[in-house]
């Protein structure tokens, strides 16, 4: 079975179907021109599909000819809110929202992996699960179809897992690149809103000004970061929206900052949030100010189990050259939910590089110049297929 070459005959379709989800990206839950476009693409294939209650997501299970264990595969199918700057002749046709992440790569991958192993159904010692996830990009798209019960849907629990994301800076393209354990962090989101009483910006005595408290904080959270937690144990915290007032002589009523944590590690994850929200209601105690402040946990850390890690890069070893695969030294504080599926079953996630330049000057993912390679798709496809024919032949024993 060559699913290196069966792929590369498909890559014209793939492609086609990328482009064609380029065009019309939707952020979130809720996709439906997205969701119409995927099941066209998988109509025909002897798939059981079932689609998301509360949000548009695909579950396809293809029943393997020999009983078996089951093996998931993932896509997420989602874009950003991003104004497309790429100048990509399949432009987003949507103001406000774009691809910039590489989903639309992710699913059109994902419907070649189930075109490939489709072919291959009666030689199949089990089923596989073919996870089309909206709501990745910050609205636990993986938690809401795990609620729905995608790691069940064969009839039995999953088990193996893998899923795969495309890069636009940083590796070459067509290099796979993984790690054992911790692969990319977890993540929360911490907001403030700083309460005080406006005035006449040449009166400061006479109101409770906001923005010196509130700038206090966004550097006492760095302060904390480096005072509090171990180096070898790393946290990051990034003020990412701050604002206040209206003219530069006005002291307003309040200011808002918004800020994303990432740790690595259970302990530190569950600690950072609530000691940042401790450092900013002390020094709004200390101004003599109110505050409203609260912390959400949102994914976890994203885990690659060490004999599933293993599995995956003997297997692109294998298939396709010692020199396409790379171990990471270190994990990236991206994160990413396809950590629930990892909370719950034994796998692996990777990046492949869709680099159509120079990959340490390119426009990163989620920046409006992003760009991706489309050319990667049939390797990726085929290292999703492969990954199931084999691990289901590992199972049977």
């Amino acid at each position: 079975m060559n699913l290196r070459s069966d792929a590369a005959a498909l890559l014209d379709e793939l492609v086609a179907l990328r482009r064609d989800l380029h065009r019309i990206p939707e952020i979130g839950l809720h996709l439906p021109r997205t969701q119409e476009r995927v099941l066209a693409a998988l109509d025909g294939l002897p798939l059981e599909v079932s689609l998301g209650k509360n949000l548009s997501s695909i579950t396809a299970v293809l029943r393997g000819g020999q009983p078996g264990g089951t093996v998931l595969l993932r896509g997420d199918m989602d874009a950003l809110p991003v104004t497309e700057a790429s100048g990509e002749e399949f432009s987003s046709t949507l103001d406000g929202a774009m691809h910039a992440c590489g989903h639309d790569l992710h699913t059109a991958g994902l419907v070649g992996a189930a075109r490939l192993l489709a072919a291959r159904r009666a030689d199949l010692p089990g089923d596989v699960v073919f996870m089309f996830q909206p709501g990745e990009e910050g609205w636990d798209g993986a938690g809401h179809m795990i609620e729905e019960g995608v790691l069940t849907a064969s009839g039995k629990h999953v088990d193996a897992a893998y899923g795969l994301h495309v890069s636009a800076a940083s590796y070459a393209k067509g290099h796979f690149v993984a790690r054992p354990g911790t692969l990319m962090a977890a993540s929360g989101a911490l907001a403030v809103r700083v309460l005080g009483d406006g005035g006449h910006g040449s009166s400061p005595h006479d109101a409770r000004d906001p923005i010196p408290a509130a700038c206090e904080m966004v550097t006492a959270l760095q302060t904390m970061v480096t005072r509090t937690f171990d180096v070898f144990d790393p946290v990051v915290i990034t003020v990412g929206s701050f604002h206040a007032g209206t003219r530069r002589n006005i002291i307003p009523d309040d200011a808002v900052f918004e800020a994303t944590l990432r740790s690595f590690s259970p302990e530190v994850a569950e600690r950072v949030g609530e000691r940042a929200v401790q450092v900013c209601r002390g020094i709004a105690a200390a101004h003599g100010l109110d505050i409203d402040v609260t912390y959400e946990p949102e994914y976890p850390a994203t885990v690659n189990d060490a004999g599933a890690y293993d599995f995956v890069a003997a297997t692109i070893r294998d298939v396709f050259g010692e020199e396409r695969f790379t171990e990471m030294a270190d994990p990236i504080t991206g994160s990413e939910d396809f950590s629930r599926v990892l909370e719950r079953v034994p796998g692996a996630y990777l990046f492949l590089g869709a680099c159509p330049t120079d990959p340490a000057t390119a426009p990163d993912n989620h920046s409006p110049r992003a760009r991706f390679d489309d050319s990667v798709l049939g390797d990726g496809a085929a290292l999703l297929a492969e990954l199931a024919v084999r691990r289901l032949a590992l199972l049977a024993g």
